[in-house]
């Protein structure tokens, strides 16, 4: 009973040498429990599903060594240009920084219902 009591005193302090078959006992346990312990134990680790950001923004490279910008129709809410420009600007401003509206061309579609907004900016 003595013997039983000095090996787990062993395990818990680690205190066998590296090669012995003490040491391989151990470490087999714990590439055991590494492996095999996701299949019995619940971490509750799983990722967290995300939907896509609603206001996907295309960039595309303009002739004039600049970018075109597409904002979908929904992040637009108002009808007048002004009003326009600022929701424009406010999709824009977080991915390019402070710039400036120089045009924009309202792409419909089939129905002729605005889909796309191609907007070209200054900085």
């Amino acid at each position: 009973m003595r013997r039983i009591g000095q090996i787990l005193r062993g395990y818990v302090f680690w205190t066998y040498a590296r090669g012995s078959v003490h040491y391989d006992v151990m470490v087999t346990l714990i590439l055991a429990f590494i492996f095999l312990a996701p299949y019995w134990v619940n971490f509750n680790d799983k990722p967290v599903m995300r939907s896509p950001h609603p206001m996907e923004v295309l960039v595309l490279p303009d002739k004039d060594d600049g970018f075109i910008y597409e904002i979908n129709a929904s992040a637009v809410r108002h009808e007048d240009d002004d009003a326009i420009r600022e929701d424009l600007l406010r999709v824009i401003e977080p991915i390019a920084g402070e710039v400036e509206i120089e045009s924009y061309q309202v792409v419909r579609d089939s129905h002729g219902n605005i889909s796309v907004y191609r907007v070209r900016v200054v900085r």
